[in-house]
């Protein structure tokens, strides 16, 4: 069966505008205040901070939850705390050591099923929880959940380079977590393959097959192609047909999607076999998508043409490009 073509125009304009995409901005407001640039300690713009160590590198992250979201779905909540969190850690080829929370809830009843929540993924994934902060009597339910990893090689979003390919990988034997555009592979799966998917990103890593990389956060896959992008100093044409995707999922609401484990990572070409194999290895999908170029934008392509999403040289999206690009 012949599909149609793709609305490309349109879909780059509505992913532009949707408040995933735009919420990220909120960053440069921060980092702005703060002082902050990609040469600050840490390096901001990664997926952690990078505290380098005797030993390799010690990464430090940090995940705030809408509070709707934690509200709506306290249990899960406290589970993605952990688990968006490890993703950091791997997304920078490290191997997570423990998390802390600070949780403000209005009585002990309604913080009970996110802790439960949090327990449960720390069992699944085998990443402890060793402190935190607990606040039982405010108006309003909320989470922040912190993560320590350490890394022996790193990947960074500074070092995507002209000439590489992007990869997109994701753990597709999911449904989505109504009603927001969070994708659950994590549930269905069982503990060893959890931990045994922790991996892969290390390994890749160490072995130096990976040039750059980001975890595909909020903002899904078009949201984190253009944090990489801006990071690097490099434009990035992401092929919409390549992309693994589940059957019937519709392509616009795929690419703001956040999926429980979801990695983008650049590579020089003749590497991209060996990196999807090791994907593969353990169930998850993954495929060459795009090409890194010269240039400012993130731009999308299908069989109608093409369609520019985001040009961050004119509209910055984090901020933080003080660093020059690694590949100049």
């Amino acid at each position: 069966m012949i599909q149609p073509p793709l609305p490309i125009r349109k879909i780059a304009r509505d992913l532009r505008d949707h408040p995933s995409i735009r919420s990220k901005l909120d960053i440069a407001q921060s980092t702005h205040t703060l002082g902050l640039t990609a040469d600050s300690a840490g390096t901001p713009g990664d997926d952690c901070a990078v505290l380098p160590a005797a030993d390799g590198f010690d990464l430090f992250a940090c995940e705030g939850f809408i509070n709707a979201f934690v509200k709506t779905d306290p249990w899960f909540a406290g589970w993605c705390g952990v688990m968006v969190n490890i993703s950091d850690i791997l997304s920078m080829g490290g191997r997570p050591r423990a998390v802390t929370n600070a949780i403000w809830a209005p009585n002990a009843e309604q913080a009970q099923p996110v802790l439960a929540g949090m327990k449960a993924a720390s069992q699944a994934y085998g990443v402890p929880v060793v402190g935190g902060h607990t606040n039982l009597h405010t108006d309003d339910l909320q989470l922040s959940v912190s993560i320590l990893g350490h890394a022996q090689q790193l990947i960074t979003s500074f070092d995507a380079a002209p000439g590489d390919v992007l990869i997109c990988a994701i753990d597709l034997q999911g449904s989505y977590r109504e009603p927001f555009d969070n994708w659950n592979a994590a549930l269905t799966s069982p503990p060893e393959k959890l931990r045994a998917t922790m991996e892969i990103l290390p390994t890749l890593a160490e072995d130096g097959l990976v040039t750059a990389g980001k975890d595909i956060s909020q903002g899904g896959i078009v949201g984190t192609a253009l944090m990489l992008a801006e990071a690097s100093g490099v434009a990035i044409d992401i092929q919409l047909e390549a992309l693994p995707r589940p059957a019937g999922v519709d392509i616009e609401r795929w690419l703001r999607t956040f999926p429980s484990f979801g990695f983008l990572v650049s590579a020089r070409p003749d590497h991209a076999p060996a990196i999807c194999a090791e994907f593969a290895k353990f169930g998850i999908a993954a495929a060459a998508c795009g090409d890194v170029r010269d240039g400012s934008t993130v731009d999308l392509q299908a069989r109608d043409g093409r369609a520019a999403f985001w040009d961050y040289q004119r509209s910055p999206y984090l901020n933080l490009s003080a660093k020059e690009a690694s590949h100049a």
